[in-house]
């Protein structure tokens, strides 16, 4: 068989934003097939077979077939090599843990070249996928050996590194659930949820009404004691101490046994349950010392280890641990009993999907403590039968929401609001959290900020909670959304003047606007930057400003094509012509058919609440307004285009006798004195037309700005003069 050489992947392009393809960030990607380009997948012998055997769940791609099997019956008819790049891209993010279902392969006015693309929720992930099935392709294609299961071990470390970890994901999932637009800050699990003034912003499970007195409070354990035994939440009695000698003093007085702990320590690193023994203390204290900056002598409460999550002042989850035992069969060793009788256990493993960790005995020091107060180590075989305990609460993995009794709950509750927490991870000991602390002996052994939701989401045992939504129920109320409103204004004549025009009547409107313009970017009336800024990254920036509460942003067809939409959905979407084809060769666009598809991104995303305002001059655009999931607009110059329109009841803008008039239906109302304005253009030497001043008032009325303020704001507006 002779080799094929490799396809060219001649650009790659993250579009973060709603674009030509779809409402989702993308990764686009231009494919030169070369000599490939004659030969489909029913034109390799085998290829179709070689590659189902490495990616067999192939068969559920339904393709545009519309069935189970649908892609395997396009590979068998024959297919071109950058569709099946583009489910072999989409099958390794399934299998890596990214579900992904959406990818489409167009051609090129280039003979061989492809554009195609696959949903992206992470730009990097995304081309670690790209490459893994690149590769994977050409090996297929050319017989050659490849490590699928390496491929997606390499994509799913990519994933880990890059991706939002699981709790923060749900977060995020539930504040889709409820149209909440989010926006991540760094690499890590910093989000902001909402838009401008409206957003909130999480860390993990911290929010930004998360008081760091509440944190420093949670961080110290005998001062979380202390304030909650004053207010009469159960606390193990304890005292704090800076020596072994010291630690086994406080035991005695305590009454054994007792549990050692570091005072500012997490995740259970340092403590060591149970303890009755001397020596079995003075090891216990020399652990906690190591992790924390104070150790903790307690009395030790009967029972499991129970995890309980409070979200504003509301128990929302509660999860249970239990010890894990092996048993011995006079063979194996301790570690190889602990490898063949609990690490084998599905539901363990090493990163955060699996609700269970795997125990390793060498890096964890309390684990070893506990087989040596057994009389045991690691390479040690216990005699057959023999119970050997490994790890006394093991992780808290067992769901038992629906069995806290309602005074545990009251109780727990009342921990986490003296702490001062709004969520918070309420550690308690009780061998049965469905009776109440005082008839059980139990008793709240931590409070801590940020906890971990993993246990409630993928429960080891017992039914997933809805603790993400949970949290955004929290952060916002019923009828919230986090929304501002937001101006898009997409086309290439006069959309820099419509979008000032329509900011300055939204300040006067008392609005706090950004604006993001070919003119530069403004807050308010205060240009901070003078460079164009029709672009994604300046209208993201808008966004992200807790000053603003509306955002005007111009976006040209050039940076739909670059980026896509710096957002997921706006109030009024505006498209005002349909030229500038010339500028688009680059993107391949030379068609009106091609400009109409990246055009109509800016009315796909208007929302239903919202408004499309189109101008009814281009024949198109009046195609383009069945489009919106919202109302529809049109303005034009001559007042007879809009007359179907406004028979229908519809809201339309036209040109009389030098004014815009606002209509709907039969009804007529000035709204601006059109030609005096354009004078004002003239004389600062700026070239202005009557449908772009048209395109501003129809904006500004659809935002539901009075006629009146519409009128008296380009009375007053002043168009600023031409640099030299």
């Amino acid at each position: 068989m002779s080799r094929h050489e490799d396809i060219k992947l001649l650009r790659i392009n993250y579009l973060r934003g709603p674009n030509m393809w779809t409402y989702r960030p993308v990764l686009e990607t231009w494919l030169d097939l070369g000599r490939l380009e004659d030969f489909p997948s029913n034109l390799l012998p085998g290829f179709t077979e070689r590659l189902t055997a490495r990616l067999p769940a192939l068969i559920e791609h339904h393709c545009g077939v519309g069935e189970r099997g649908g892609f395997l019956q396009r590979l068998t008819e024959g297919t071109w090599m950058g569709h099946v790049l583009e489910h072999i891209v989409i099958e390794l993010l399934n299998l890596s843990g990214m579900p992904t279902g959406f990818g489409q392969t167009r051609s090129t006015s280039q003979h061989g070249v492809y554009r195609m693309v696959f949903r992206a929720r992470d730009e990097q992930v995304a081309r670690a996928a790209l490459a893994e099935g690149h590769a994977l392709l050409m090996a297929t294609i050319n017989g050659d050996e490849f490590d699928v299961q390496a491929a997606v071990t390499r994509v799913r470390d990519k994933l880990d590194d890059c991706y939002l970890g699981p709790s923060t994901a749900a977060i995020v999932a539930a504040a889709t659930d409820r149209r909440i637009p989010h926006i991540r800050l760094n690499d890590g699990n910093l989000v902001q949820l909402g838009h401008g003034a409206r957003q909130r912003r999480i860390w993990t499970a911290e929010t930004d009404m998360t008081s760091a007195i509440a944190e420093s409070i949670a961080g110290d354990k005998d001062l979380t004691k202390t304030l909650l035994k004053a207010v009469g939440v159960p606390v193990p009695e304890g005292q704090a101490v800076k020596t072994a000698e010291e630690a086994w003093e406080a035991a005695q007085d305590l009454g054994l046994p007792v549990v050692i702990k570091p005072s500012d320590g997490n995740h259970g690193r340092g403590v060591t349950l149970d303890l009755r023994e001397r020596a079995d203390i003075e090891a216990a204290f020399k652990l906690a010392d190591e992790e924390g900056s104070e150790v903790l002598v307690e009395r030790y409460i009967r029972g499991n280890e129970h995890r309980v999550l409070v979200v504003g002042g509301q128990v929302v989850a509660a999860a249970r641990g239990e010890a894990a035992w092996i048993t011995g069969d006079g063979a194996q060793t301790v570690a190889q009993l602990v490898d063949s009788q609990i690490n084998t256990d599905p539901r363990r493993g090493l990163t955060e999907e699996f609700p269970l960790n795997r125990i390793t005995l060498g890096e964890d020091p309390v684990v070893l403590l506990d087989l040596q107060r057994q009389g045991l180590g690691p390479d040690t075989v216990p005699a057959a039968g023999r119970q050997v305990l490994i790890q006394r609460n093991g992780n808290v993995a067992i769901d038992c929401t629906a069995q806290i009794h309602p005074e545990v709950a009251q109780a727990v509750s009342l921990a986490a609001r003296t702490i001062g927490l709004d969520i918070a991870g309420v550690d308690l000991v009780s061998e049965d959290i469905g009776k109440p602390l005082a008839e059980t002996g139990g008793a709240i052994v931590e409070v801590n900020a940020g906890p971990g939701l993993l246990m409630h989401l993928k429960p080891a045992e017992g039914m997933p909670q809805p603790v993400g939504q949970a949290i955004i129920d929290h952060l916002f109320a019923e009828d919230e959304n986090g929304r501002i409103p937001i101006v898009g204004i997409a086309g290439s004549q006069g959309g820099a003047q419509v979008a000032r025009l329509v900011a300055w009547l939204l300040h006067l409107n008392g609005r706090s606007v950004g604006l993001a313009c070919g003119e530069g970017l403004y807050l308010g009336n205060r240009q901070v930057e003078s460079r164009p800024s029709a672009r994604w990254d300046a209208a993201h920036r808008l966004l992200m400003n807790r000053g603003v509460d509306a955002v005007v942003t111009e976006n040209g067809a050039a940076s739909i094509l670059n980026d896509g939409l710096a957002y997921d959905r706006c109030l009024v979407g505006v498209v005002t012509d349909m030229e500038g084809l010339g500028a688009l060769d680059a993107h391949d666009i030379k068609t009106p058919e091609q400009l109409y598809k990246v055009l109509r991104t800016q009315v796909d995303v208007v929302l239903s609440e919202g408004v499309a305002v189109l101008n009814a001059a281009e024949p198109q655009l009046v195609e383009m307004a069945e489009l919106s999931d919202g109302e529809v607009l049109f303005y034009a110059l001559d007042a007879a285009l809009l007359a179907e329109h406004r028979a229908k009841g519809g809201r339309a803008v036209f040109l009389q006798n030098g004014v815009a008039m606002l209509a709907q239906g039969q009804s007529e109302t000035p709204g601006a004195h059109v030609d005096q304005l354009l004078a004002r253009y003239a004389a600062a030497g700026r070239a202005a037309t009557p449908a772009t001043v048209l395109a501003a008032v129809a904006t500004a009325w659809a935002l539901n700005i009075p006629s009146e303020l519409i009128s008296a704001g380009l009375d007053t507006f002043q168009p600023a003069a031409v640099q030299a």
